[in-house]
């Protein structure tokens, strides 16, 4: 089967993926766009699941403040080495959690750190948890699990600060 260009470009564009893998994911899926984007999911969650126990030792701490100058954020980005710290997709990923944290006010990085005689909802006090302010169809783990895909590399966050004027939290 021939996949067009047209194809190709248009589930890049949705999925941010390469232009090889989309054409691979399209060969794959017959062609179909719907089933592509679900193949080139589960494609970056299982890297992702391969690589989450690699050791990550570099990355970057980034930083957002909302442009009222009254709410910022601080994220510490881990990877595996100070190359894909150093890759636009690394940087991007750490810019837009830092303002997912600054926009939804995780309590926590994943539902693990959540005390044991606490019983809240994951999803809202979770970063990882959370729908990605970006695109809401998406989890931040989702999100994250993609970036791996895409960098070959296994990317945690480590910790997170926010701070918001006049707030005591």
């Amino acid at each position: 089967m021939k996949i067009s260009v047209e194809a190709v470009k248009e589930l890049r564009k949705r999925t941010n993926i390469g232009i090889a893998d989309c054409n691979k994911a399209l060969l794959e899926m017959d062609g179909d766009m719907q089933k592509a984007i679900e193949f080139l999911k589960q494609r970056g969650a299982a890297i992702a699941e391969k690589k989450k126990d690699e050791l990550v030792t570099e990355g970057v701490i980034e930083t957002y403040v909302h442009h009222t100058k009254h709410i910022g954020a601080l994220v510490e980005l881990n990877c595996e080495t100070d190359f894909v710290a150093r890759t636009a997709e690394f940087k991007e990923l750490a810019h837009d959690l830092a303002m997912q944290i600054a926009a939804t006010s995780p309590r926590f990085v994943s539902s693990e750190e959540i005390p044991t005689d606490a019983e809240p909802e994951p999803q809202p006090v979770c970063l990882l948890s959370q729908p990605f302010i970006k695109d809401p169809t998406k989890t931040v783990q989702e999100v994250i699990a993609e970036t791996i895909a895409k960098v070959g590399e296994n990317i945690k966050v480590r910790r997170f600060a926010r701070f918001e004027l006049g707030a005591d939290h």
